[in-house]
């Protein structure tokens, strides 16, 4: 059903674009300002879970289906959870490594202790009998859930908006293209805002693909 680019008005049969009325196209990353308006209202809260999913989002800057499919021995080294990862993407088969900030790392284990997750367990398990793990649809929805919480359009940010931000931060503080591909595990540029491309542009060929 997915496989069509028009669907069929009832009204009249005629074919009605799939993206009528919808927001497409990259979705921004957040500010600053905004990561610790959704922080603190997680925190304050008590919501333990979304507190680390959202924590370790950032950090990672992994793609929704890497980040929901991490089990607790990917960020967890002895009784602690380590201050780096390596996780092998699914997407392009290779491994990328990320920092897990202090904070990070208390959230994340404040979760384990409270959910008594085990080292082979899935880190973010669905509350779905039927999945073993967060489903990159039910991320997406806590995503849209977090934007409403802070007056932001929900339908205007996504699960790409989670991994665009640290390194969109990161590029404006140092401008430096090249230690963002090496964070992302990435070879496109497609992780950065469409104002930050035009930027870059100007930049020249510093960076290869």
């Amino acid at each position: 059903m997915y496989a069509d680019t028009n669907t069929v008005s009832k009204a009249d049969g005629r074919a009605v674009p799939w993206n009528k009325g919808k927001l497409i196209g990259q979705k921004p990353p957040l500010k600053l300002k905004e990561i610790w308006a959704i922080r603190i209202r997680l925190q304050l809260a008590h919501r333990t879970r979304e507190l680390a999913l959202f924590n370790l989002a950032i950090d990672s800057k992994l793609r929704g289906c890497d980040l929901v499919g991490l089990r607790v021995c990917d960020v967890v080294q002895g009784s602690h959870v380590a201050p780096r990862a390596i996780v092998m993407q699914k997407k392009t088969q290779r491994p990328v490594q990320f920092e897990i900030t202090e904070q990070t790392r208390d959230a994340v284990a404040t979760w384990i202790a409270a959910a008594h997750r085990k080292p082979e367990q899935f880190l973010f398990p669905s509350r779905m009998s039927a999945s073993p793990h967060l489903s990159t649809r039910q991320y997406s929805r806590i995503v849209g859930a977090w934007a409403r919480s802070i007056g932001l359009d929900p339908a205007a940010y996504g699960t790409h908006s989670m991994r665009r931000t640290k390194p969109t931060l990161i590029y404006r503080r140092t401008k430096n293209l090249r230690a963002v591909q090496l964070l992302l595990g990435h070879t496109k540029l497609d992780y950065l805002p469409r104002q930050t491309m035009s930027r870059c542009r100007r930049i020249g060929p510093s960076v290869g693909r």
